[in-house]
């Protein structure tokens, strides 16, 4: 499909509408918490929801709160640009809800702690407890800065929607229903988001089916243009995305996130059993397969409709991640509320990060930086930590302003988690599964791999990957047919001249030498960041723990993963009651069954109770 002129369409009243009822009944959610929950004056109830949550709102939660708007605007452009290879993301989120459930789940859910760090305390030392809180709170609002500003200058440059008023008016709707209703708020208000984004992304679809001619014809066109890249089976860890970068570096980073980040240990701990928390980590599951799989088909949808005339190299968007809000404007122009819809999708993602951000930062605030240090009563933490929300509400809208620096923001998103979720999960793995790591291999290995991860990160900003390494698809302009009027101000960047360069820096193109590391391991995939930093963490802690006197120490057994936590233990050993009851061996319950003698009702007691707990709680 050729497009033939520029897309002029802008916002109308109806989409105001649309998108300012998001931000109404968001906050709405947190004015009905704050009021329900006036009588129950404590920071528990406060960060926690009273520890009385069911699986699937958290579930619903979980899904939302990192499915931001790098999602909805950045996936997709990811798709057009260098193909459907992040579909792979699927099995690396199968991985991550197993090993999250079965590792880190059970030690969380019996301490029930409110603050993840207070895990490290509690198993190395206090010093650990603090390097961890202090690095979570700098990755969490670097992080937000970047989901807020994001979608706001995405979104300013092709619906003319104001900059700096999308931005704050983000940033207060959020802190509002964080500060007035606390984590039930937040979990609610994630579970409406979902809905927005998931609606956002369906109108988008069907409009191109309908105007592309079918599913059929969007998968064709993609196939034709090399985006089904899918079967990049090349283990060469230099490369962007291959099978392998995106389902091991994927792992690592996504259980950087479910296992050990607080905004998401926050929920599913706040459910009312350990079994109501399992399920809703893989009811969250389906939900994030279902986002992944309309991210990229969008992205697809993307690519059939510019395949002949890009508006990148064109020169009609200034960055890829623009490309969706005027995919938008394009095809959904006419319909009034429609682009309304697709932008309170993209906001809706926003708001649910942001606000599980908030809520996890006062929560290890309070309870990492006050409560060990003061004798506050419940009522004042609760007072403090809505004060807090504020505070983190406010730093989180300033830290906005430097998210411009990031440039790609998936790729941006996901080396922070690298950099420093990496360590942060080779630590916390330190603790859970080697009994004789002590406190000071614990604080080595955490700086050994937040300096090696800085080491790669900072350097690949540096010095970015050569084109032959990240691997962009071919782009055309040779289908356009329009002249670009005076009175339009669509080019607010230069026409690329190289349209397979891509986002990257002008200082990749500079022609000054490049050190030796710039070509191996500064070019090493962004994926990767967060495995080097896990594994260096638990190399270095293992060798320092071996050195320092570890394997002498006694650990507490509740502080470390138990056989009896795993759902595999009790599956196995439901299976070998049920093979001993089947060959008649050690079968208890025989003359339970019988119609006849006498049967001692305290063998059929324990026999019954025996079988109970075959189930996994």
């Amino acid at each position: 499909m050729s497009r033939d002129s520029l897309v002029t369409s802008s916002f109308v009243v109806a989409d105001y509408v649309v998108f300012a009822l998001m931000l109404l009944l968001s906050a709405a959610v947190g004015v009905y918490y704050a009021w329900a929950d006036r009588d129950q004056g404590t920071s528990g109830d406060f960060l926690m929801g009273g520890r009385r949550l069911t699986a699937v709102p958290v579930s619903l939660s979980l899904t939302a709160s990192f499915m931001s708007a790098i999602t909805v605007l950045s996936n997709p452009a990811e798709v057009y640009r260098y193909g459907a290879s992040i579909v792979f993301y699927g099995l690396s989120y199968i991985m991550t809800m197993a090993v999250t459930s079965e590792v880190f789940l059970p030690v969380f859910y019996r301490l029930a702690v409110t603050s993840t760090y207070e895990y490290l305390e509690l198993r190395f030392n206090r010093a650990t407890r603090l390097l961890g809180t202090g690095l979570f709170i700098v990755q969490t609002i670097l992080y937000t800065g970047i989901v807020i500003y994001a979608p706001a200058l995405a979104l300013n440059h092709v619906t003319g929607m104001h900059l700096w008023g999308a931005v704050i008016s983000t940033g207060v709707v959020c802190t509002f229903y964080c500060t007035m209703g606390g984590l039930k708020a937040v979990v609610w208000t994630d579970v409406f988001q979902l809905g927005v984004m998931v609606a956002g992304f369906l109108a988008v679809i069907i409009r191109s089916v309908v105007l592309q001619g079918g599913v059929f014809n969007i998968i064709s066109d993609s196939e034709h243009g090399g985006r089904l890249n899918l079967w990049d089976f090349d283990t060469n860890p230099l490369k962007r995305h291959t099978f392998w970068t995106i389902t091991i570096g994927g792992t690592f980073v996504w259980v950087s996130i479910y296992g050990i980040n607080q905004a998401q240990v926050q929920r599913y701990i706040s459910c009312k059993s350990i079994t109501h928390a399992r399920v809703s980590l893989y009811i969250n599951l389906l939900g994030l397969l279902s986002i992944l799989l309309c991210s990229v088909f969008a992205g697809m949808c993307l690519y059939s409709v510019y395949k002949s005339c890009d508006p990148w190299s064109a020169g009609l968007v200034s960055a890829t991640d623009q490309l969706m809000p005027y995919l938008v404007m394009d095809i959904l122009g006419d319909y009034p509320g429609l682009p309304g819809l697709f932008v309170a999708a993209a906001y809706s993602g926003s708001l649910s990060t942001v606000s599980s951000s908030i809520n996890a930062l006062a929560a290890v605030t309070v309870e990492d930086l006050i409560k060990p240090y003061t004798n506050m009563s419940e009522k004042h933490l609760a007072r403090t930590s809505k004060g807090l929300s504020l505070v983190y509400g406010a730093l989180c809208i300033g830290m906005a302003g430097l998210a411009s620096l990031m440039g790609g923001v998936l790729q941006a998103a996901v080396s922070i988690f690298g950099i420093i979720g990496g360590p942060l999960l080779g630590l916390f793995t330190l603790g859970i599964l080697c009994p004789f790591a002590n406190s000071k291999g614990a604080l080595s290995g955490l700086v050994a791999g937040l300096v090696m991860s800085l080491w790669v990160g900072i350097g690949a900003q540096i010095y970015p990957p050569p084109p032959d390494l990240t691997r962009p698809l071919p782009l055309t302009t040779e289908g356009c047919n329009f002249t670009t009027t005076g009175s339009l101000n669509w080019t607010s960047t230069a026409l690329p001249t190289q349209p397979n360069s891509t986002t990257a820096p002008a200082h990749n193109l500079d022609s000054s030498p490049r050190p030796v590391l710039a070509d191996n391991w500064y070019s090493l995939s962004y994926m990767y960041f967060s495995p080097i930093g896990t594994i260096v963490a638990i190399s270095v802690g293992l060798i320092v723990s071996l050195f320092t006197g570890g394997w002498g120490q006694k650990v507490e057994a509740r502080l470390l993963l138990m056989k009896e936590d795993t759902t595999l233990y009790h599956l196995i050993r439901c299976f070998k009651d049920r093979l001993m009851r089947r060959t008649g061996r050690l079968d208890l319950t025989t003359d339970c069954d019988k119609k006849i003698g006498n049967t001692n009702p305290a063998f059929c007691d324990v026999e019954l109770d025996h079988t109970k707990s075959c189930t996994p709680t």
